[in-house]
Formats: structure tokens, C-alpha cells, sequence
């Protein structure tokens, strides 16, 4: 049972927030909220305690007559609006410190009646060497950015108490079990390359006080369902940067977390700090969800791992990762040894040293319901102009097209594939750089494993795709991601893979946009063998174009290094 210590306060001010009476005539009667009371209780008051335990938690309780909702302003930067009047704040400041709350009643028409209360809160939390990590230790400053660099460094999943309801679940977590953003996965598209082009500052004065500043150029990453907080109603699902102005300075608070990390079972992931960030001014770390508190997971000189709950859908828990470091794309293949090539040099047929082909439909369209019949037939493949060119056609009953293969000529394990190349422009086409394990017919797919260098689909010219198939994933899905790629269709791009056994990474332009961590459990050990082609149609093709006649893939050279 808590112990507690009451102070009241009766009204102070009325405030008038009134035009034309006219204006308000379909409100009815404007009445201004009355005998606003207010009531502080102080959690663990007793006779050695008289400020109340060191927790910092205090209840306010706000009544008046006539009133729809209640605005508490703390007195530490922190706020709530509070229908019911009874809301609980935790003072984190250690020490002995005197705050001065000011509670405001709205009623109808928008009328306010405004109160204030002091309390004087003993708290006994503070984390010293967290508010040093951050900003370098007393009367200095230093800047964090988001950690692009590493898988999940943002993302969402289940929050511990969304655990602990299912039994089959009692194991409480530190990552975005439900989507993860790989690493640079933001930075390609206009519509999230701001959350790529922030930084965070924070800074301890010599009396120990926090602070924190935010800059990110005038755009914020918004979480779709947050778009309310700037007037808008972004399309579901798809978070999108937005003018949003960051500037300011917040003050940081620390607080102990209310999670009950007791509960996690599971050793992979051990007790978090222990330790939650307080904004205040409503500021944010980058991505814009409405919350302005932090949990801290993970904290070192140069690594901060946060969580933080969902507004809107508080089963959720959002996961961001920062570091010290600027974030840097700039790639070093670890291979460079050219072990084999074609640069299409010799017009006529492609290189039969180098290359075999797939011929016919398959078995369902190659397993994806496409519509071409493969051929090797020159209109369909050939070598001119220093240019390998796969073109697909329309015969009038349907399409043909090519697959190359270098099955059974080059097969190799880890390495660099390089492929420079033009995709065909017409809505329907989906072409492909890809590998598949080369023990497929004895270890069907996706056991075999599949490495999709660049795919491209046929409703969308915009943009590129890369993949990993395995059984983990597969069927119907895979380890996918794409970027922004405009002038795919109109100009040459180098599509690269760096295969090593402990990653699998994917370069448009010797950018990296979607790195796929390789493990002893996963099939990608083994040799695989190249493939080039156009699908036609099919489940990643979609609705061929009708006016649809014919359009060519070319490229300019295939290399493989180790």
C-alpha cells in the first residue's frame, strides 16, 4: 500500500478563449469550468520519508464543474491531456527538487480555467554514466547519428507484455521481430532518404543537466499512423518524410523503466539497462511516432540501442540502433581476382564455353505462371556490338524469349559478381541476374538456395530488387530489398553481389542497399551457377502490356572475382 502526502490547489485563473458569439452559436452554452481542485499525492510518504521515497512518482487529480478535459503541464517538460483528470508523473531529477504544475480545464467553446501547484519530490534515480555515454561527461557535447550501417538498426516488433500473454511466448526481446529495415534500406527512396540525413546532439552541463537538440535539414521520417501530428493522412502502412521542424532545445530526463525484465527467459537476451530517456517539447530520436520516451537497451561510448511503444498500437514496440560514427555506404569488395568473365566481345552466338540455356515453358510458367517459351534462338539472344542482348518478343500466340545459364561450365562458391547492364522499359517484362545452387535437381528449391542479383518488376521501372531464397523464407517469399533506380531502363548500371561466408551483400553502383547476414545453416556453401533472363508475365511480371511487340535486356559484361 502506498504511502502518500496530499496538497490541493483551488482555482487561480479563468482564461477566455471566446470571438463572436455568433461563431460558437452551435455549441450551445460556452461555460467555463468551475471549483477546478487539484490534489498531489506523493507515492511513499512517511515520517523519514516526507517527500516521498525516491521513486519520483506522483498522482495528480483534477476536478471542476463543467469541465471536458484536463491539460496537465508537470513543471519538468513533460505533458498530457487527461479526459479523466487523474494522471501519474514520475519526477526523475535526483534530489530533492520543487516543481510547479500547471493544470489547465477546458470546457466547451474551448473556455479555460487554469490552476498551478507546487510539489517538492525527493527522487533517488539518476544514471550517471548513461548521460555520460551520451554526451561525453560534464560540459561536453557529442553527436549521434542512426546506425545505417547494420541490419535492424530500425524496426518493430512485440512488446514484452504483448509476450507474457501468450505462455508459449514467456521471452521477452530485444529486436524488430515483425520488420527490420536493412542496413541502408531507407537511404534509396525519396520517400525515406530523410531518415537517412539526421543527427542527434546531446549535451551535459556542468550542473549535470541533459539536453538534446535534433537536426534533420526541415524532414522527418513519419510513421504513417502519426500524420495527424501535421495535419495529414498518409496512406496506410507507408511511412514517408515530411517537412516537420525539429529545432529547439529539449531537456532529458532519466527514469527507471517500468519493464518487468525479471520475466525474460530466454539467455540470448539478457536484462536491458534498465534506464528510460524523458524529451521534453514533445522531441523525438528521428523517427516521429508521438512518444517522446526511451527506453534504453544497449548503451556503450559509441552504441545506443533504444526501444519505444506505439502510440497508436501500444502492443507494438518500436527498436531504433545509433552510433557515433557518421554513417558511410562507401564499399571494399574483399575480392579481387578476376577467376572468370564474358564481355561479349565476339558478335554472333553467346559464348558456348560460357554459356547453355534453359529451352520451352517449364513446369507452370518456370513455377511462377509465366507466359514465354524459351529459345536459343538468335532473335531471341544474340552477341553484337560488344552488347549481349535478350530480347523477348510477341509470336502472335504468345512470347518467346532466352535464359542463359553457365550450369555445368562455371560453378562457383563466394566470390564478387559484377553485371553491367540496360533493363528492357515495357510494363510486364521482368528480367533477371541471378544464381541458383547447383545441386537443385538433387536438392530441390528453395533447399538449394537462390540468389537473386537484380530482378525488376513489370509494373514498376523505378525501382530494382535483390533477394535471397531459402527454405526459411520460402516458398512464396525470400529476404528481399529494393532502391530507387530511375534510369534503370534508359542506362547502363553495375548490379553486384559480394558473396563471403559470413554475408551476402547487394550494390546498384557500388552502393550497398540490402545486406542478407549467410550462416552454416543457411545454403549458400556451396557452388552456384549464373543466369540471365526475361520472364514474361507471371507472379512477379504481372499484366503484360497489350500493345506489347517486342524489348531487349543488354549487357555489357558479366565478371566474377574471389
Amino acid at each position: 500500500m502506498k504511502n502518500i502526502i496530499k496538497l490541493t490547489s483551488i482555482i487561480l485563473t479563468l482564461t477566455l478563449f471566446v470571438g463572436c458569439q455568433d461563431d460558437d452559436a452551435n455549441l450551445g452554452n460556452l461555460i467555463a469550468p468551475s471549483n477546478l481542485e487539484i490534489n498531489a499525492e506523493i507515492f511513499g510518504v512517511d515520517a523519514e520519508n516526507p517527500n516521498g521515497d525516491g521513486s519520483g512518482f506522483v498522482e495528480f487529480t483534477a476536478t471542476a464543474d463543467n469541465a471536458i478535459s484536463y491539460n496537465f503541464q508537470f513543471g519538468d517538460g513533460t505533458s498530457e491531456v487527461v479526459p479523466s483528470g487523474i494522471v501519474t508523473n514520475r519526477y526523475s531529477l535526483p534530489g530533492l527538487n520543487t516543481y510547479t504544475a500547471v493544470i489547465t480545464a477546458t470546457g466547451t467553446g474551448g473556455l479555460t480555467t487554469t490552476t498551478t501547484i507546487d510539489v517538492e519530490v525527493f527522487s533517488s534515480f539518476d544514471d550517471v554514466e548513461a548521460k555520460e555515454f551520451l554526451s561525453g561527461g560534464t560540459g561536453s557535447s557529442k553527436v549521434w547519428y542512426p546506425k545505417l550501417d547494420e541490419n535492424g538498426h530500425l524496426g518493430v516488433g512485440p512488446t514484452l507484455t504483448q509476450d507474457l500473454a501468450d505462455d508459449s511466448n514467456i521471452n521477452g526481446h530485444w529486436y524488430p521481430q515483425y520488420d527490420s529495415t536493412n542496413a541502408f534500406g531507407k537511404c534509396a527512396s525519396s520517400d525515406s532518404d530523410c531518415f537517412c540525413n539526421f543527427f542527434l546532439t546531446f549535451t551535459m552541463s556542468p550542473d549535470g543537466e541533459l539536453s538534446f537538440t535534433h537536426e534533420n535539414n526541415g524532414e522527418t521520417f513519419f510513421n504513417w499512423a502519426s500524420g495527424g501530428a501535421v495535419g495529414q493522412d498518409f496512406e496506410q502502412f507507408a511511412d514517408t518524410c515530411f517537412e516537420f521542424d525539429t529545432s529547439g532545445q529539449s531537456i532529458v530526463s532519466v527514469a527507471p523503466s517500468s519493464t518487468d525484465w525479471s520475466q525474460v527467459a530466454d539467455p540470448e537476451f539478457p536484462e536491458p539497462r534498465g534506464t528510460v530517456l524523458n524529451y521534453s517539447n514533445n522531441a523525438f530520436m528521428g523517427y516521429y511516432t508521438g512518444v517522446s520516451s526511451y527506453e534504453i537497451l544497449e548503451i556503450t561510448d559509441s552504441y545506443l540501442y533504444v526501444r519505444f511503444f506505439d502510440n497508436e498500437n501500444p502492443v507494438l514496440a518500436w527498436y531504433q540502433k545509433f552510433t557515433t560514427t557518421p554513417p558511410s555506404n562507401d564499399f571494399t569488395s574483399i575480392y579481387n581476382d578476376l577467376i572468370w568473365e564474358d564481355e561479349f566481345d565476339e558478335d554472333g552466338a553467346p559464348n558456348s564455353s560460357n554459356w547453355t540455356y534453359d529451352l520451352g515453358t517449364g513446369s507452370d510458367g518456370w513455377g511462377n505462371q509465366e507466359l514465354q517459351s524459351y529459345t536459343d534462338n538468335s532473335e531471341n539472344v544474340i552477341v553484337e556490338d560488344g552488347l549481349l542482348k535478350i530480347t523477348a518478343l510477341a509470336d502472335g500466340s504468345g512470347y518467346t524469349s532466352a535464359r542463359l545459364k553457365s550450369e555445368g561450365l562455371f560453378e562457383f562458391t563466394y566470390g564478387r559478381v559484377e553485371v553491367r547492364a540496360k533493363l528492357p522499359s515495357s510494363i510486364g517484362t521482368w528480367p533477371a541476374i541471378w544464381m541458383l545452387g547447383a545441386d537443385y535437381q538433387t536438392n530441390t528449391w528453395p533447399a538449394c538456395g537462390e540468389i537473386d542479383i537484380m530482378e525488376q518488376k513489370g509494373q514498376d521501372k523505378n525501382t530494382v530488387l535483390a533477394t535471397v531464397h531459402h527454405p526459411g523464407v520460402s516458398p512464396g517469399a525470400g529476404d528481399s530489398a529494393s532502391t530507387v533506380l530511375t534510369t534503370s531502363t534508359t542506362e547502363f548500371h553495375n548490379y553486384t553481389v559480394e558473396w563471403t561466408p559470413d554475408t551476402i551483400e547487394f550494390l546498384v553502383d557500388d552502393n550497398v542497399y540490402h545486406t542478407v547476414a549467410n550462416s552454416p545453416d543457411l545454403p549458400f556453401e556451396s557452388d552456384f551457377f549464373l543466369i540471365l533472363n526475361i520472364a514474361m508475365g507471371g507472379s512477379l511480371g504481372g499484366d503484360v502490356d497489350p500493345n506489347f511487340t517486342e524489348d531487349t535486356m543488354e549487357i555489357d559484361y558479366v565478371r566474377v572475382y574471389q
